[in-house]
């Protein structure tokens, strides 16, 4: 007995050409793989290195040895396919349709089990850190409830569980672009907490180690939880949809590569301490790792330059289906090995280490006098901006080549201040400023100046959104690429108040007075996300101001350059006066912090401090004083654009003005020879 279907309908099929029972097929498949091959690689990783091993004293028994770094296993895949999905839909699926409520289905679901899998792994921690035996007595849930809100460790937790419930919920609530943008934001910041863990916050230089932590955490994330979303989006993708996804998705993924890799590298020199220890277990771990990323990374590169562009319109073959379900399992033994390695003990963790007040405060020792030497070899990187400068020069000079390879110009010294700035910023934050600005007030202020005047002043010239608006190919398939994703930040709601003169006029001086008179200042020493927040803060701000007073790209309002000049004028004086202030001061600003260094070279603290008002009211004009010359400059060239228009306008259709005053005067002439008869 054969069936038929009615006319005008086809048989269920997937829409990228496949069967629909096969596609769910691989699909399963390649979820198993990748849990097996990282169950796997978590036993083998704990057993090698010793991870689930008893402790001589306070073990906390089998099952949280084992359980803890299980727990902490499916904690990293959740996440991964919480933001992955998330990535995925906001760069590579159009709203609206299956795919992208497919994937915001498949983010609710992570989110889910992620938030019981960060209840379990806090819950654990607790009793291998307290070595407390569980019961249903009160006792118990109080020094549960002190873990989770007074100790460091189980805040971080606390947050990450409850950060992952709200997830849940708005991944599930959420099907459009803005929201979905948002929910995004909020999994990236649910899962920076985690990288505060293990032994990250432990060693020497561990605000470098967290840096990379928590940048492998996120790149992994995406790299990995975009290819689960492959695989399980498929079967919804409108026809002849696949090859364009997967072109979108290796981007991601190359970029992902790239953090991964450095970061990573960053991560495990410093728990290594040497890569002479590369034969202990925790460093035979780390090969492990490195093998998976590198075969991840062939992989990657090889579908991407030999098979997607090969792709016929009605779907992807088996053969790369089954390099998809082969990178699957280099992520999971990637994935398992990193779970083993946060339980593995590092080399130097047996070394009993005698710290320096310095080495107290921020987790690293005292350097050397400041001099010409410092000043010139000192390097102190913070991995965050040296990948926003090295991504920003790429995409920079990528945008120019493009341009000038279809004929069309970009000035000169648009690319040259555009550079400039981005070197000055690698400067600023991995010289000797990053350096010494936590041991010396005069360098941080330094750095503050060039962060908020200097730096911007050299961005903004570069016209960047210009260049990307010019420069990025337009999407017409209904998704949003880098130049929608730009545009709309540019025209949103938000921008527009940001942008207003008066605004980012109030926000540059405003936040100068309260950031250093608050405990903002106090929170960006001590806790390295207040040190990041305060970067990108200063950097913005300064942005923006310089955007409303000279800016190339476009923006809502600007003021006439009359008033530009006056509002440049007001913020000088306020400027010079917080120096004056600071030069005046009595007393330490975070007086536990700078006088308790230990610094036995250099001026005292509080003579710094006089220095570093010193630079806030002299060395800190000099941007303004640009900025002003700037501003003069763009008026004058203004009145004489608007001249030759006039002229332009006179010569073609004359003077109707001039005319009407020459006739009045004739007029008055002849009136006057009358009278004169």
């Amino acid at each position: 007995m054969t069936t038929t279907t009615p006319r005008g309908t086809t048989a269920p099929r997937g829409t990228s050409g496949t069967p629909t029972s096969s596609a769910r097929t691989l699909r399963v498949a390649g979820l198993a793989i990748l849990l097996v091959v990282s169950a796997i690689a978590l036993v083998g990783g704990l057993v090698y290195g010793g991870g689930a091993a008893p402790l001589l004293i306070g073990d906390a028994g089998p099952v949280v040895r084992w359980g803890l770094p299980a727990a902490k296993l499916v904690v990293n895949l959740a996440a991964a396919g919480m933001l992955g999905s998330l990535v995925l839909a906001l760069w590579a699926l159009p709203a609206g349709q299956r795919g992208f409520d497919t994937a915001l289905d498949t983010a609710s679901i992570s989110a889910a089990i992620f938030t019981l899998a960060s209840a379990a792994t806090g819950f654990l921690t607790f009793v291998n850190t307290m070595n407390a035996v569980p019961s249903a007595d009160a006792v118990f849930g109080q020094q549960l409830g002190r873990f989770l809100v007074e100790v460091e460790l189980g805040r971080a937790w606390l947050i990450t569980t409850i950060a992952g419930a709200v997830l849940t919920v708005l991944t599930f609530a959420v099907r459009s672009w803005t929201p979905t943008l948002f929910v995004a934001l909020l999994a990236i910041v649910a899962l920076v907490p985690m990288g505060t863990q293990g032994h990250a916050g432990e060693e020497a230089n561990h605000t470098l180690a967290v840096t990379a932590l928590v940048l492998h955490i996120l790149a992994a994330a995406v790299w990995l939880g975009g290819l689960v979303l492959l695989v399980v989006v498929r079967p919804v993708l409108e026809k002849g949809a696949l090859k364009d996804v997967l072109l979108r998705y290796s981007s991601l993924a190359l970029i992902a590569f790239v953090v991964v890799a450095i970061s990573g590298t960053v991560r495990a020199s410093i728990g290594l301490g040497g890569w002479e220890q590369l034969g202990s277990p925790y460093g035979i771990l780390v090969i492990v790792k490195v093998v998976a990323l590198l075969g991840m990374g062939v992989l990657g590169a090889w579908y991407r330059v030999r098979l997607i562009s090969r792709l016929p319109d009605s779907g992807a073959s088996r053969r790369f289906w089954g390099l998809i379900a082969l990178e699957l399992g280099f992520m999971g033994l990637a994935s398992g090995a990193a779970a083993a390695l946060a339980r593995t003990p590092t080399p130097g963790d047996a070394i009993p280490v005698v710290q320096t007040p310095a080495e107290v405060l921020t987790g690293a020792p005292l350097p050397p006098e400041l001099d010409l030497n410092a000043w010139l070899t000192t390097i102190d990187v913070d991995l965050l901006w040296a990948f926003a400068v090295g991504f920003g020069l790429f995409f920079y000079l990528a945008g120019v080549v493009r341009m000038r390879r279809r004929g069309d110009a970009w000035p000169i010294h648009r690319t040259v201040s555009w550079v400039a700035g981005m070197l000055l910023l690698l400067w600023v934050t991995a010289g000797p400023i990053n350096a010494y600005q936590d041991y010396l007030f005069s360098m941080h202020m330094i750095g503050h100046m060039l962060l908020s005047m200097a730096i911007p002043l050299l961005l903004v010239l570069g016209a960047p959104v210009t260049l990307a608006a010019r420069a990025i190919r337009k999407r017409d398939d209904g998704t949003r690429g880098g130049r929608e994703w730009i545009l709309w930040a540019v025209h949103s709601p938000v921008s527009k108040v940001l942008t207003n003169p008066y605004v980012a006029a109030g926000l540059f001086i405003g936040s100068l007075w309260a950031f250093y008179y608050s405990d903002l200042f106090r929170w960006s020493l001590y806790d390295h996300i207040g040190h990041e927040w305060m970067v990108a803060h200063f950097l913005i701000t300064g942005y923006l101001f310089v955007l409303s007073l000279i800016g190339i790209d476009p923006v809502p309002y600007r003021l006439p350059y009359a008033m530009r000049l006056l509002v440049l004028i007001a913020v000088m004086a306020m400027h010079a006066f917080f120096g004056i202030a600071i030069m005046m001061q009595t007393g330490l600003f975070v007086a536990e912090w700078f006088g308790s260094m230990g610094r036995t070279w250099g001026v005292s603290p509080l003579e710094d401090q006089y220095l570093g008002g010193g630079v806030a009211w002299s060395v800190g004009e000099i941007p303004t004083l640009i900025l002003a010359i700037a501003v003069a400059i763009q008026w004058s060239r203004s009145d004489e654009r608007m001249q030759r228009r006039r002229d332009r306008q006179v010569d073609r259709a004359g003077d109707p003005e001039l005319d009407e005053y020459n006739a009045q005067l004739a007029a008055l002439a002849e009136r006057d020879s009358r009278a004169a008869r």
